[in-house]
């Protein structure tokens, strides 16, 4: 403000006007600051942001959290036993939201630099929501061991079912994307995958997992 409490000076700014109860939820529990305010409304604190209800470092806690897989049950549970306090699943998601574009960025990174002679791959079912309903859609994995003989995720990509053309744009992206070095490609039996595997990478072993072969001999056998 450029000028102390009452005093009278061609310096002045604005004129104090009380404080305001902001509350603000932190790793320590739920605080309750006392925001000092000003008559021309221009004051802002550098502690948080305008309209912040929640510390920044409990916010990037929770994300780390979903990152290593707690459902966004637990971490409200556990932000409870924490702090006193509840989050809703849909601000729990909404923080997730934050996470797409490095998880995007990861997801699309160069493969270039490195070759992968043993690939796995094979589809997890999950269900999503999609146009306002929860629908069952295939996640296509892909992971691979470089030379070095480091195990390392290449991708993943969502789609409607385990048809050869799924497996085809999977393959022909993670491609794109730099894939190379192919020597052996390991999954299950599926026929659709087999066939895109044989086109995609020609010149290449093909081999049958053996947990799902042993799956497949469970589910004949009694």
């Amino acid at each position: 403000l450029k000028a102390k409490p009452y005093e009278r000076t061609e310096e002045r700014q604005a004129y104090r006007n009380g404080h305001r109860e902001k509350p603000l939820v932190t790793r320590i529990g739920r605080l309750v600051l006392e925001v000092p305010r000003v008559r021309s409304g221009k004051f802002s604190t550098e502690m948080f942001e305008r309209y912040q209800r929640s510390e920044q470092a409990l916010l990037l806690a929770l994300m780390e959290m979903v990152v290593n897989g707690v459902s966004t049950r637990k971490v409200r549970a556990v932000v409870k036993e924490l702090c006193g306090t509840e989050f809703s699943k849909s601000t729990v998601s909404e923080l997730c939201k934050r996470l797409d574009p490095l998880v995007k960025a990861w997801n699309e990174r160069d493969l270039s630099e490195k070759e992968y002679p043993f690939i796995l791959v094979d589809a997890l079912v999950i269900k999503v929501r999609k146009g306002g309903r929860v629908r069952s859609q295939s996640v296509l994995i892909a992971c691979g061991v470089n030379r070095d003989g480091y195990r390392e995720v290449l991708g993943l990509m969502i789609g409607d079912s385990e048809s050869e053309a799924t497996w085809s744009e999977f393959f022909g992206w993670l491609k794109k994307r730099g894939l190379k070095g192919v020597d052996l490609v390991v999954s299950d039996d599926h026929r659709g995958l087999v066939n895109a595997i044989m086109i995609h990478f020609q010149g290449a072993s093909w081999q049958r997992c053996q947990t799902h072969f042993v799956r497949n001999i469970l589910e004949a056998c009694p």
